[in-house]
């Protein structure tokens, strides 16, 4: 049973640096992809960064390419995405995503608050 928790959102100033956590119980991390995706009032869901399975390569959004690092730790079965130089426009709730490359199927945490605001 695949169970994704996210922590560390928060309200931070504008150039602020939060650290967010998932904690992937369940998850095989090498036939995983983990993702963040992250979700703006009135927006559409977004991939904001993956980091695959086997080979561990990451991609990122342009939005966050620079400011923003995924990485993982397969011993503690967790994903973080640390977060440099926040802007007002990073506003979003952060979702953890694991897709299961062997069985196709799709896994969502519940989801956590990062406002950047002065």
């Amino acid at each position: 049973q695949v169970q994704l928790v996210e922590s560390g959102g928060g309200l931070v100033q504008p150039g602020g640096s939060l650290k967010l956590s998932c904690a992937a119980s369940g998850v095989t991390f090498i036939t995983t992809a983990m993702s963040w995706f992250r979700q703006a009032p009135g927006k559409e869901r977004e991939l904001v960064a993956r980091i695959t399975g086997a080979s561990g390569s990451t991609t990122y959004a342009d939005s966050v390419k620079g400011r923003f690092t995924i990485s993982r730790d397969s011993g503690k079965e967790m994903v973080y995405l640390k977060m440099n130089n926040l802007k007002p426009e990073d506003t979003a709730v952060y979702y953890c995503n694991g897709y299961s490359v062997f069985s196709h199927q799709n896994y969502w945490g519940q989801g956590t608050q990062v406002t950047v605001s002065s």
